[in-house]
């Protein structure tokens, strides 16, 4: 999907790993299930069974802890998305693997999630640099389809063009407000469309 870096507070390393593993996976199904905007401090360490102080071991400030758990959610993301990408080796199945990877993966945030990314500019940042990310190897991907003669000749910039513009529509939340669909629904009709308009 996207991209594999992670802030320090997000990967968690020496004495205590475990445990801080452990909280970043409830912060994360907390934050995607629930969203954040109306969350303080007080809430997370109450619903997460932690006190204050061991959340600001994690990240100064709340700003900071949903900016890493937000980057969190998109590294885990990434790895499996991969990963599912890795176990196709014909161009189409591996275009079909990877959107539809992302839309399961998106499919585990809630809508409340993606509204709040939305208006927190620092998470908002964090989902559009994956968002390009995504584009940069869908057009990867188109490149090798027609390379292989799988694909149909396409001018492949413009086709990976007008991909990155239906993504960024997605992440901006353009998509659900005109269509009513998820941002998980909308990479799966994407993936549709791309192997349909796109195989020979």
């Amino acid at each position: 999907m996207i991209e594999t870096s992670a802030t320090p507070d997000a990967r968690p390393t020496g004495r205590g790993a475990a445990r801080r593993a452990e909280l970043f996976e409830d912060l994360v199904a907390l934050l995607t299930g629930d969203g954040f905007a109306q969350l303080t401090l007080d809430d997370l360490a109450i619903r997460l069974h932690c006190s204050k102080r061991t959340l600001y071991g994690l990240a100064g400030s709340k700003e900071q802890l949903i900016r890493a758990a937000v980057v969190y959610f998109f590294r885990r993301a990434t790895e499996r998305v991969e990963a599912a990408l890795a176990a196709e080796t014909d161009p189409a199945g591996r275009l079909a693997a990877y959107l539809r990877a992302v839309a399961a993966e998106l499919a585990t945030a809630s809508a409340a999630f993606f509204d709040d990314v939305a208006v927190f500019e620092p998470a908002a940042e964090v989902y559009e640099r994956n968002t390009r990310a995504a584009a940069a190897r869908i057009q990867q991907l188109i490149e090798e389809g027609v390379s292989a003669g799988i694909f149909r000749d396409v001018h492949v910039v413009f086709a990976a063009d007008v991909i990155s513009s239906v993504m960024v529509r997605i992440q901006q939340r353009q998509v659900v407000a005109a269509t009513g669909l998820a941002d998980a629904e909308a990479y799966a009709h994407l993936a549709d469309l791309l192997l349909h308009g796109l195989t020979r």
